[in-house]
């Protein structure tokens, strides 16, 4: 298993896939909400294995705060901790690079996974364009 920067077009493109694969097609996000110009210029990461990508993220300088955001992982990795792994690995990065704190908008239906992490909710419920109830979360790195 490997987590790490999606360095080369082939990762970035397999980010890209998980992200189709989970957002798009699972969740029903409509395309022109899941793709935007962050994405040319933000650290994505992702976990793989020999089977293929499982999972990615990436990470948005906005000052000293790093925002963390498309964190998604493949069903058949689900349950294996992974998710958990993929944002140990973010928040590593973001302390390398200096930041103070974290920031990102969680699906209200995973803030509890974000709360083990030491991430709490702030301010209302949202709908972000995707359809999907949203909740701003931080916490310090």
């Amino acid at each position: 298993m490997m987590i790490g920067p999606a360095r080369t077009e082939a990762a970035r493109a397999a980010c890209f896939a998980v992200r189709r694969a989970v957002f798009i097609e699972e969740q029903g996000i409509p395309e022109a909400e899941e793709w935007d110009a962050e994405d040319d210029t933000c650290l994505h990461l992702l976990a793989e294995d020999a089977t293929g990508p499982l999972g990615c993220a990436r990470l948005i300088a906005r000052g000293t705060t790093a925002k963390i955001g498309r964190v998604a992982v493949m069903p058949r990795a689900r349950g294996t901790g992974l998710g958990r792994r993929i944002m140990e690995v973010a928040l590593d990065q973001a302390r390398a690079g200096g930041f103070s704190e974290a920031v990102l908008e969680s699906q209200v239906a995973v803030i509890g996974f974000y709360e083990t992490l030491g991430f709490v909710a702030e301010g209302p419920e949202y709908d972000d364009g995707s359809g999907i109830l949203h909740r701003v979360m931080r916490r310090a790195i």
